[in-house]
């Protein structure tokens, strides 16, 4: 790779988690942001888990399960916003279509 060359890694979160390479430095501006919010869901979840295990009330345990939900929402927004304002324009700008249509097909399974 070169210079210009930046190879994403799926391990990264915060920006496009894909094996090909981009011609333009990528910033993951998000990625803090995005861990954070993973491991909050991450800590929340087990907390579900236990609740289950524990044999707690069902409607409590799918209120949480709804909070849960709602973090890795909002995570995938912010990792959607970084995608848009980084990948997606650099795409744009280079004619790079299959960037294009690999973010469409990444929204069509995010919002199922």
């Amino acid at each position: 790779m070169n210079a210009q060359e930046h190879r994403h890694d799926p391990a990264q979160a915060g920006g496009c988690a894909h094996s090909h390479t981009h011609t333009h430095p990528h910033e993951h501006a998000h990625q803090k942001a995005v861990l954070n919010r993973l491991s909050r869901a991450i800590g929340h979840l087990e907390s579900v888990k236990k609740m289950v295990e524990r044999g707690e009330d069902c409607a409590d345990v799918l209120i949480q399960l709804a909070a849960v939900r709602a973090a890795l929402n909002s995570t995938g927004k912010i990792i959607l916003k970084d995608h848009i304002e980084h990948c997606l324009v650099d795409a744009v700008e280079t004619g790079d279509q299959e960037t294009v249509e690999r973010l469409n097909r990444a929204i069509d399974q995010f919002v199922k």
